[in-house]
């Protein structure tokens, strides 16, 4: 039975959780379209040495939010959800605004640094939401995050690629404006979810970011199953990591484009991922819908590399949606590995899979592209990081069929 102290809470949790996330995803789809011209304007650097930056800022980031979420995560045990969720919101805030007034590429590191050690939102609106919701209500609960989480992704790159038509700052200082916005709706309607008769002091031991790994050894077939997960979202990272780039490089894509094609993409897997996942797995069975989206997954990260046109592009994208399907799919056989009592542990050992696997494969995936976009390039084309991607997920599909034998 949930705590009277909690009821206040339910009035405003729901709503507030769902425009704080849907507001931090537009946020950060705003700034996507524009990164290479902010990179390349400020480090007075070409579109080769600007992807290769930013691929070092993603990982900044990466890194620390991966050192330090399981921190703020039992901060929030110990002091509460709103002032934790309120800090994530204003650490991004800050640094959408290092981002739209910074003199050199030193300060953009120094705004994805705090970023990460913020925190994502999502984190702690999901404790949030667990407090202010009964169990039975919990799946709905959190599929509205899903929800807000894919519709601020679709809207974010589109308003970002044409805010970005007017500078590449712009869309920086729009996405401060909505964290600013986002903080003080927290600030004056957020009531706190966590009691104090209810909190626990911070267990120092469970911070540690690697420790969450252990539960893919204790139970039999986790642990090459969580490798196959690992690489093919290594493998995935090529997209977000080297996108607006690509798109600049190979077609000469504006702002707006870029944003357009993001946008399209959030469309399709969100209609893949909320309409499609569960009818595919009853039909075909879980692992046969990974295997499949593995093994699709390579023959369209070289269809990308052959594409010459932006036709082509967005047909490749239409089909990619059953790639999208991949995570989900091994995280259920995965879940359905352990026991009931085991899920947390398991959900805390895969996010710290994928925020390892993005925060090196996003840095290698941009170097790549980098290095073979130069002019001094062996081989100089922009599409080489696809081919390498390509060869990747085939790895993770054998891993994968491998694990389902042991």
């Amino acid at each position: 039975m949930h705590s009277p102290q909690i009821v206040p809470a339910k009035r405003h949790a729901t709503a507030f959780v769902l425009i704080a996330v849907f507001l931090d995803m537009v946020g950060f789809g705003l700034i996507i379209p524009v990164l290479p011209s902010l990179i390349a304007q400020v480090g007075h650097v070409d579109l080769a040495q600007a992807s290769r930056i930013g691929g070092w800022m993603f990982a900044a980031f990466s890194l620390a939010q991966f050192l330090f979420a399981p921190l703020m995560g039992n901060l929030s045990d110990r002091f509460g959800r709103r002032p934790l969720l309120l800090l994530a919101i204003a650490g991004l805030g800050v640094d959408y605004l290092f981002h739209a007034f910074a003199p050199t590429v030193f300060w953009l590191f120094v705004g994805r640094i705090i970023a990460g050690i913020c925190g994502a939102s999502y984190v702690i609106a999901n404790a949030y939401l667990a407090d202010v919701t009964p169990p039975a209500e919990r799946a709905r609960a959190f599929g509205l995050i899903g929800a807000a989480f894919g519709f601020g992704f679709i809207a974010g790159p589109a308003l970002g690629g044409f805010l970005g038509e007017l500078g590449p700052r712009v869309p920086f200082l729009a996405a401060a404006a909505l964290s600013g916005l986002n903080l003080l709706y927290g600030i004056f309607v957020l009531p706190e979810s966590l009691p104090p008769a209810l909190r626990r002091p911070v267990n120092w031991r469970a911070c540690n970011p690697l420790g969450t790994l252990k539960v893919f050894r204790q139970y039999p077939g986790v642990l090459p199953m969580g490798a196959a997960l690992g690489v093919y979202l290594f493998a995935s990272a090529v997209y977000p990591a080297i996108w607006p780039f690509w798109g600049m490089a190979k077609f000469g894509w504006s702002e707006g484009l870029v944003g357009l094609t993001l946008a399209g993409y959030g469309i399709v897997a969100a209609l893949f991922q909320g309409g499609l996942a569960g009818p595919l797995a009853r039909a075909m069975g879980e692992a046969r819908v990974a295997g499949l989206g593995l093994g699709l997954g390579a023959v369209l990260a070289v269809a990308l590399g052959l594409s010459n046109s932006l036709a082509m592009v967005l047909i490749v994208l239409v089909v990619t949606g059953i790639e999208g399907l991949v995570q989900p799919m091994i995280s259920s056989l995965m879940s359905n590995a352990v026991p009931e009592d085991a899920q947390g542990a398991l959900q805390g050992g895969i996010s710290a899979v994928m925020n390892l696997a993005m925060l090196l494969g996003t840095l290698f995936f941009t170097q790549i592209f980098g290095i073979f976009l130069a002019e001094t390039a062996p081989i100089q084309t922009p599409d080489m990081a696809f081919y390498v991607a390509a060869v990747i997920l085939l790895g993770a599909w054998a891993l994968f069929w491998r694990a389902r034998k042991v």
